[in-house]
């Protein structure tokens, strides 16, 4: 905080409002409950000295953090590369914003630190990745109050305000195109099998997607969970052509498998895209690693961020704002992963 006649410490904010110094830090941190009577007096010091306020003078005189929380999976998982773009992404859409962002993992011990930036009004509104379709932080901050926008959306999708890809659309896009292609016989591999259990929502609208398209137009298919791991990818796709060698299309939305099934089937000698094809919903620099580049849906997480913070934004200034959703379907981009079976 600053005024015409140079800078001012918090110790002489202090005195002036007739206050300690850890209660004007509160204050402008908002990390404890400060009273109205104490938040006018403090202002009234700012407005008679002439102070020229700084960013947390700012949010002082809003009544806010200017901070937003970003909760995302527990630190003990390693994040895939699309998360840790999002997130990156996340916190550039908010600087332009000149809002800073909180990063709370959850999940398990993690729930605490979720907790403690929930309970303690830490931010001015959460960002929440990792959606299930019954998720109780959803339900934790519409209990708190807290203003938040999903990335992804619960069961109940009409209310709240989210962002998603249409994973059950995009899927079945992958499967169509496969059949138009002419192959019969097709697999889903999918994310890891606890979050399919746990109601993860692009995990089960994957699934949902494929088995839906595979019922109409008659065609022989298998799902299964993959972790997301390129040994695990390669591992998977020896045993899926061990059962079933007759499979000829892939669909897949696990990128983190994906160096390991583009090993697996140079080894066994499957050549993309002469004998079979593989395509599915993942980022685009995954896409364009794989070899030959692969035919997909690229997630827009540059995109997604920016209309979460967007949404957001829009909630904080105007917290009456009816529900609002978005729901991305980037078209397949045609690479030279796919071609008709052999």
């Amino acid at each position: 905080m600053s005024c015409r006649g140079g800078r001012v410490n918090i110790g002489e904010i202090a005195r002036r409002a007739g206050v300690s110094r850890s209660t004007v830090s509160y204050a402008l941190s908002g990390k404890r409950a400060v009273s109205a009577a104490t938040r006018l007096r403090i202002l009234q010091v700012i407005d008679d000295a002439g102070y020229r306020p700084n960013a947390s003078a700012r949010a002082l005189a809003e009544g806010r953090t200017r901070a937003i929380g970003l909760v995302i999976p527990p630190a003990g998982r390693r994040l895939t590369p699309i998360q840790l773009g999002f997130v990156a992404d996340v916190v550039a859409a908010a600087g332009r914003r000149e809002l800073d962002v909180l990063l709370s993992p959850s999940g398990g011990e993690h729930d605490r630190s979720f907790e403690r930036m929930v309970r303690g009004r830490r931010v001015d509104g959460v960002i929440l990745m990792e959606v299930r379709l019954r998720d109780a932080r959803a339900a934790r901050l519409r209990e708190s109050d807290v203003p938040f926008v999903a990335i992804g959306h619960t069961a109940d999708a009409a209310t709240g305000h989210w962002v998603d890809l249409d994973y059950q659309g995009l899927v079945a896009s992958c499967v169509r195109h496969l059949a138009d292609l002419g192959h019969r016989e097709i697999a889903l591999i999918n994310r890891p099998r606890e979050l399919l259990d746990s109601g993860y929502g692009p995990a089960r609208r994957a699934l949902d997607g494929f088995n839906a398209a595979v019922a109409a137009r008659s065609l022989s298919a298998t799902a299964s969970c993959c972790p997301d791991e390129a040994t695990a990818g390669e591992s998977f796709v020896e045993a899926l052509l061990e059962a079933r060698p007759g499979v000829t299309g892939l669909v897949t939305v696990n990128e983190a498998a994906l160096p390991g099934i583009e090993r697996a089937l140079r080894r066994l000698g499957r050549a993309v895209p002469r004998q079979m094809s593989v395509t599915g919903v993942v980022g685009r620099h995954w896409a364009e690693e794989f070899h030959p580049p692969l035919t997909a849906a690229d997630v827009p997480i540059t995109d997604m961020a920016e209309r979460a913070v967007e949404l957001l934004a829009e909630r904080l200034a105007e917290p009456g704002t009816p529900p609002r959703d978005v729901l991305l379907a980037p078209p397949i981009s045609l690479r030279s992963s796919t071609a008709p079976p052999p």
